[in-house]
């Protein structure tokens, strides 16, 4: 594994009016590595990833790309960086189709000429497009018409066609069926293993076991624990998120977890 992280944050801070959302966040995150990034709702995670993506830049901290300090104050610099993102409202445009989706803002012309024929070539060699679903989406049906786990593909699909060298997932399979969610879970790990730095944004702690390699626990916009997920008992991780070494919550996925193995 690479020494130098592909992204490393130190001291990030976020306020929004008179509240504080972010506080002294620390997170690294190296190629071919799946970082999870966990905590309860509003513990600060999809802020954190507006934060690197451009969407909601840091008010304080540094962010270093490659060893080296960068500024992302808009979401072209985190694109011109090689950061690409799936937000969990999707971002894609309904009325368009699913070519016009896939390369929106990246569209493929000749002499000032769109080239629908190569867009439409390239989204039928997509192999994530036929990896994630039994019925892919046409390329072009109407983004409105499709169903919620095939503008999720649409989505990914999106934000892997520009290779990012960094992949933002924001509760990724949130619309997706048991099945789809098993073959997502496969591609996130054809990417890392690809050398593709990941994170996962996820409440599904049986996804994070699945492919996570490290995670990062949010607690009330704070870091609250790092753990190598491999060998931590998934209750450990669970009472970081909630701040209590033993309830329901923890018993309960403790006995889930068991019951699987």
């Amino acid at each position: 594994m690479a020494s130098t992280p592909v992204l490393a944050l130190h001291g990030v801070c976020k306020r929004f009016g008179a509240v504080q959302a972010l506080t002294d966040v620390e997170l690294e995150i190296r190629a071919g590595e799946v970082v999870a990034l966990v905590g309860d709702s509003g513990a600060g995670k999809s802020t954190l990833a507006k934060a690197i993506t451009g969407a909601g830049p840091a008010d304080e901290g540094v962010i270093e790309w490659q060893g080296r300090p960068a500024s992302i104050q808009r979401p072209r610099d985190a694109q011109d960086l090689g950061i690409a993102a799936v937000y969990q409202d999707l971002a894609l445009c309904e009325n368009l189709d699913v070519v016009a989706n896939l390369f929106l803002g990246h569209e493929i012309a000749r002499a000032g000429v769109l080239d629908e024929i190569a867009m439409e070539r390239h989204a039928l060699e997509l192999e994530p497009l036929a990896l994630l679903s039994k019925e892919p989406p046409s390329v072009r049906g109407v983004v409105a018409s499709l169903s919620a786990g095939q503008r999720q593909t649409v989505a990914i699909c999106r934000a892997i066609l520009s290779r990012p060298e960094l992949l933002v997932l924001d509760e990724p399979t949130a619309a997706l069926g048991v099945e789809q969610s098993g073959r997502f879970l496969d591609l996130v790990e054809r990417l890392r293993d690809s050398g593709t730095a990941i994170m996962l944004i996820s409440h599904n702690l049986g996804d994070v076991k699945a492919v996570a390699d490290q995670a990062a626990v949010l607690r009330h916009g704070r870091n609250n624990g790092f753990f190598d997920v491999p060998s931590t008992p998934q209750e450990q991780i669970v009472s970081s998120i909630t701040g209590v070494t033993d309830n329901a919550v923890t018993q309960r996925t403790t006995k889930t977890w068991e019951d699987m193995l």
